[in-house]
């Protein structure tokens, strides 16, 4: 946690580019699709019905909703702002510029790689943190998404 909430843009400064934190893999298999699924009511078929898309699909087996794959950024930008930063509380504010750029497929794993953007004050010892965001896939070179995700933190 940073000394003095007065200074937390100073402090940070610096370390605008750096790359906060990077979560552990997370397996999306079609147990997790299946859940967000019945969570959203998004059931579309290339989604949860294995068959069909083993068949007809343009993948071989069924994909992750994109939502799913943004959804990962919560709890990795929380975990990377509080360890940085500490807080009284930490706010999503936001996602600016996200972008699907690669299909998730059934089996395959994802993490969460976050980097500092900008740091901006706030009213009454409130700061704006934008976080570079990029969802990767195990084993392949394109991320599965790219986002800033804004952070209103309250120290």
């Amino acid at each position: 946690m940073l000394a003095s909430p007065g200074t937390i843009a100073e402090q940070l400064h610096h370390r605008i580019g750096e790359v906060l934190s990077v979560s552990d893999w997370i397996l999306i298999d079609q147990a997790r699709i299946n859940t967000f699924a019945d969570a959203t009511g998004d059931h579309y078929w290339i989604h949860t019905d294995v068959d069909r898309s083993h068949k007809e699909g343009a993948y071989g087996t069924t994909i992750a909703h994109g939502f799913l794959s943004l959804s990962l950024l919560a709890p990795s930008c929380l975990d990377a702002v509080l360890r940085v930063l500490g807080g009284k509380q930490v706010l999503n504010y936001g996602v600016e510029h996200a972008r699907f750029i690669a299909p998730v497929r059934c089996g395959k794993s994802l993490r969460c790689r976050i980097s500092l953007a900008a740091i901006t004050d706030k009213p009454d010892g409130r700061y704006l943190i934008d976080l570079d965001c990029y969802v990767e896939i195990d084993g392949e070179e394109k991320p599965a998404l790219v986002a800033h995700s804004l952070m209103l933190i309250t120290c």
